[in-house]
């Protein structure tokens, strides 16, 4: 069975585990009503997506 010789260090189990942190999710401004939406996602307030309605009005949000 492998066994490891020396203790891994604080430093280099950081390092490997470097990845794992979370990561900050993007916004951007829907360019029809200016509410903040996922990119590339259709905005929860207007329905639209790339500048053209893809929800009704009383689909979105």
């Amino acid at each position: 069975m492998a066994v490891p010789k020396k203790k891994t260090s604080p430093s280099k189990r950081n390092m490997r585990r470097s990845h794992d942190g979370l990561k900050a999710q993007a916004f951007e401004e829907c360019a029809s009503c200016g509410e903040l939406k996922r990119p590339h996602h259709v905005c929860a307030s207007c329905g639209q997506y790339d500048k053209r309605e893809v929800l009704t009005s009383g689909d979105a949000a």
